[in-house]
């Protein structure tokens, strides 16, 4: 089995992916537009450059999943956070720096008692990440 997160925007997913790619030097393997499918004519005409699927992996460890849902069908992502375990303290700071830009942070960056950094922050985008740079075994 295989567990992959697939995020819903609202209209913003190629900005989020471009962010998320850069972020975390991944690769975007997919972004079908709405246009671009048979479901052109199933959405308005101002719609169909919006992102049907996007796909991004990350070291063949990570794949998101993500998509543009019309504007009465998206509802702001709660209850969860896409947990990221990143090995190096540096590139946690810069990861959570990245991500805040324009966020929300909930918890800041900092050691805790199970991990050398660990923090809670929304991006801009409204999903919300952990980022946790555990202590070396």
């Amino acid at each position: 089995m295989k567990l992959t997160a697939h995020v819903a925007f609202n209209g913003q997913c190629r900005e989020a992916f471009e962010l998320y790619e850069r972020c975390f030097g991944g690769k975007i393997l997919t972004l079908l537009t709405y246009g671009d499918s048979p479901m052109s004519g199933q959405v308005p005409a101002e719609f169909r450059s919006k992102i049907l699927h996007a796909t991004l992996t990350v070291d063949d460890n990570i794949v998101l999943f993500g998509a543009d849902v019309l504007a009465g069908q998206y509802r702001l992502p709660q209850g969860f956070h896409l947990a990221l375990g990143v090995p190096a303290p540096g590139e946690a700071e810069r990861i959570f720096g990245e991500l805040s830009q324009d966020g929300t942070i909930q918890i800041p960056l900092e050691k805790t008692f199970w991990a050398m950094l660990f923090g809670e922050v929304t991006d801009r985008f409204g999903v919300s990440w952990e980022i946790n740079c555990e202590q070396p075994r």
